[in-house]
């Protein structure tokens, strides 16, 4: 159960207690409710009423519609961590997830109102989970000298784990959820509430996702791994982070899966492109939501139908230095992400077919092209920033921009900043 403290104008104080966070505090804010412990019921009424006065009507879902980012740092040419974060903030980033705990960035986000999302390497977890001071080392050493002031609100034990096959990694599997359990116990320990703890996967977790309905996980983690999994997440209300990207299926099946819906594009046009799911009659306009159906048809399998969704990446490659890649262009880049904002931070929230109205916290991939990834040509061309910190595109990441305010965007080509690709 959550729980926060409010100052009452005296010395008493006051505790609300909550199924689940519905108020995000300003990083001031949040360190004098971290320091407030002793509750008593006597001021109740009245701090009730005060607490919108004092800390503004900031409702959990307005808040969590804001746009993340990630922020990676796989290349020898990219701009100082100070640089970015100033470039973060002038972006209007609500959100920032690293894929470590990097000291120096903590630091620069201290006091910016920026939630954050820290991760534990996958070659940590199995030490985390057999020892539980290992785990509090890693807190100690990585949260407290931070948080409050810098907003950390995201704990990832390890990324896409799921996605390895090695005998090692099958035990890494094994032990994500002790690990993320000790971790969970290390934060309460400290009377750390706030910060949820998840593990980002991609859809390779899933079986089968067409028709969304069908959805279901892999045979080979389902009841051993999903099952105690989702059975963690619904207990301490967090998110199920995944890792989902459109324009792989659609590259890998352009014949049969329209691009424009692929891009979104039913989102800003309108268009009467429809695919009803004869398993649930559901209505979808989108690749995105019936990726993400599928999830919650398969947790719902599991027997947990409500543990909420969160994008922990998604995205669209700008370029390509690969004649095989099609697709791959600033102008289809653009257009996603653009229709991605306004899907996301539209009011009233437009949510899924199968859970309409529901926010979904949604972190951008990437903040800058990354020359140093492995993998074919896209892998390094996902950035809305070049590495020298000027825009592949522009982008407005509060939506407030209609498609119709951006300049035309370039034809639709491979696009390597100084030389192009024609399809």
């Amino acid at each position: 159960m959550h729980t926060f403290c409010i100052p009452i104008l005296t010395s008493s104080v006051f505790t609300v207690y909550l199924d689940e966070p519905v108020w995000e505090f300003s990083a001031a804010e949040q360190i004098i409710l971290h320091k407030i412990k002793a509750p008593t019921d006597q001021m109740a009424p009245l701090a009730f009423l005060l607490l919108f006065h004092l800390l503004g009507f900031q409702v959990f879902a307005e808040i969590s519609s804001k746009i993340g980012i990630n922020y990676g740092q796989v290349g020898n040419n990219l701009p100082s961590p100070s640089r970015s974060i100033e470039r973060i903030k002038s972006m209007k980033i609500g959100r920032v997830k690293l894929y470590d705990a990097n000291p120096e960035i903590l630091r620069l986000l201290s006091g910016t109102n920026i939630s954050v999302s820290i991760m534990v390497p996958n070659n940590e977890i199995t030490g985390i989970a057999s020892d539980q001071s290992k785990a509090d080392e890693w807190v100690r050493n990585n949260v407290l000298p931070y948080y409050p002031k810098t907003m950390i609100r995201y704990l990832l034990v390890g990324n896409e784990i799921l996605s390895y096959f090695s005998d090692q990694d099958r035990q890494i599997w094994h032990d994500l959820v002790p690990a993320m359990t000790k971790i969970k116990y290390s934060l309460k320990s400290k009377n750390i509430t706030n910060i949820k703890i998840g593990t980002p996967l991609a859809m390779d977790v899933v079986q089968t996702s067409f028709p969304p309905s069908s959805g279901s996980f892999r045979s080979d983690i389902s009841e051993t791994v999903m099952v105690p999994l989702v059975r963690f997440l619904n207990r301490t209300k967090s998110f199920f982070f995944i890792d989902v990207y459109p324009f792989f299926p659609w590259s890998s099946n352009p014949k049969d899966i329209s691009l424009d819906y692929a891009l979104l594009k039913n989102i800003s046009n309108n268009s009467t492109l429809r695919y009803t799911d004869p398993g649930s009659g559901l209505v979808y306009t989108n690749l995105l939501d019936q990726m993400l159906d599928s999830l919650i048809f398969a947790m719902t399998k599991l027997g947990y139908p409500n543990i909420r969704l969160l994008i922990a990446e998604t995205g669209w490659p700008n370029s390509s230095s690969e004649q095989n890649q099609p697709g791959a262009n600033v102008h289809n880049a653009a257009t996603y992400n653009r229709n991605l904002v306004q899907k996301i931070v539209t009011k009233p929230t437009i949510g899924t077919p199968a859970r309409p109205g529901v926010v979904i916290p949604t972190f951008i991939f990437a903040l800058y092209d990354e020359n140093q990834k492995g993998g074919p040509g896209t892998e390094r061309h996902w950035g809305l920033l070049y590495a020298d910190g000027t825009p592949v595109y522009d982008i407005d990441l509060t939506g407030k921009r209609s498609a119709n305010d951006y300049e035309p965007l370039p034809e639709k080509r491979h696009f390597i900043k100084g030389i192009h690709y024609d399809d």
